[in-house]
């Protein structure tokens, strides 16, 4: 008997999946969620009231991340609890350790190699932690200004973080990719780049607007 490997496993959960009625439900969904797995955003959630000023990891040389070469920085703490988050166990504020000038350090030295092409800001939310996320940021355009590119993941979409408070707006800036949205498990497709669900789009920061969103990648 062949063992399957974990790949071919999750691709046969998800063909199940689709032959069910719960696909049926899925594919009658259009621009509203019917079956909620996740928290709305709304006013309250600021930074200055939920970050711990905390990351979970920092994974240097990665390729998982966005495109080419990356360092990884995952901050702590999300509000949006997507159901089945791949990054789940850093939802908590207090998960990891606090954010110093020695990580950061860090992180610009590892930038400083040539073969690296951008760092990645996610978590947890980022947009959340945006003192953390700002400064780190800022630090990134002052030693390499535009040739090493900032990609950030976020559960808040674009167009809410253009209406969203100064801090979010300032990070948004300061950064050249985002990749927006929730996770939603019903709409998981393993073939799609750099992200989980088909809500998701990797959007050209530096070339859209409020009117004219740019897609990254397609």
């Amino acid at each position: 008997m062949r063992i399957l490997s974990r790949e071919e496993k999750l691709r046969t959960i998800i063909s199940t999946i689709d032959n069910s009625e719960y696909s049926a439900t899925k594919k009658n969904v259009t621009n509203k969620c019917m079956m909620r797995t996740f928290k709305e955003a709304d006013d309250t959630w600021v930074a200055e009231a939920y970050s711990k000023k905390k990351y979970a990891d920092y994974k240097p040389f990665q390729f998982v991340d966005g495109e080419g070469v990356r360092c990884s920085i995952y901050l702590s703490g999300c509000l949006f609890a997507c159901k089945e988050c791949f990054n789940e166990s850093i939802q908590n504020f207090n998960a990891g350790q606090l954010y110093t000038k020695e990580i950061e350090d860090q992180i610009i030295q590892d930038l400083s190699n040539s073969y690296v092409q951008g760092l990645t800001i996610l978590g947890g939310e980022p947009f959340l932690n945006t003192q953390v996320a700002k400064s780190l940021a800022k630090r990134v355009r002052d030693e390499f200004g535009s040739t090493k590119d900032i990609w950030v993941y976020s559960g808040y979409t674009y167009e809410q973080l253009l209406n969203a408070s100064e801090d979010k707006k300032e990070l948004l800036n300061l950064c050249d990719v985002l990749v927006d949205g929730p996770f939603m498990i019903y709409l998981k497709d393993l073939s799609l780049r750099f992200r989980g669900s088909n809500n998701q789009r990797i959007i050209d920061l530096k070339n859209s607007s409020k009117d004219n969103v740019v897609l990254y990648l397609e």
